[in-house]
């Protein structure tokens, strides 16, 4: 958090950094020598592995473009006898909701009951493209209500959740349900009600 606060200069611009603007992350590196120890072996080949977070008003032809001619005009400056290729193995449009949308307000008060603070509503990068076609195909507002903590290192090899997080969150879903149940009964309710003539 130090070294983002020094790179960034204020609170505000990390976390813009952190939920709102694109960025890069390095994977890891295939076909080198990781384990401890030293080795003097050159590979003949290594895949460095990277992704880009992409937000709104981002087109994937062109990021995928501009990605691929900086690497390969930079790789030209080595002057190196050695081959580059670049390729995207995978991409995905970038997906935003309406936080207004009543399940989100719905989701809002459930979170209040649970944890006694209301939430605050962010734009944070995550790695599950299916939302966005989700939301594309069903013409239906879809919703992502975590319940994991920060240092819960999803999708690493040490992954967790805290039984805290656990315990409450399930009690967070099914308040969620209520909450939307009675958003769907209001709604029924107000369909359905008859509409008085006015007295002539």
């Amino acid at each position: 958090y130090t070294t983002l606060l020094r790179s960034h200069d204020t609170k505000t611009n990390v976390l813009l950094h952190l939920w709102r603007y694109p960025s890069l992350s390095i994977h890891g590196i295939e076909g080198a020598f990781y384990a401890t120890g030293m080795k003097t072996v050159i590979p003949a080949k290594v895949i460095g592995k990277f992704s880009i977070r992409t937000v709104p008003n981002m087109q994937l032809d062109v990021v995928k473009k501009q990605v691929t001619q900086y690497l390969k005009d930079e790789f030209k400056k080595l002057n190196s006898p050695n081959k580059m290729k670049v390729t995207m193995s995978f991409g995905a449009i970038p997906w935003m909701a309406d936080i207004h949308d009543p399940q989100y307000e719905a989701a809002r008060r459930a979170v209040v009951k649970v944890f006694g603070v209301s939430p605050d509503m962010i734009r944070d990068g995550s790695t599950i493209p299916i939302a966005s076609t989700f939301q594309t195909l069903t013409k239906k507002s879809v919703m992502m209500l975590p319940i994991g903590g920060a240092d819960d290192g999803e999708h690493s090899q040490n992954e967790k959740i805290s039984r805290s997080n656990y315990i409450q969150g399930t009690k967070l879903f099914a308040t969620f349900f209520q909450e939307i149940a009675k958003v769907h009964k209001e709604t029924k309710v107000h369909e359905t009600s008859p509409v008085k003539e006015a007295d002539k």
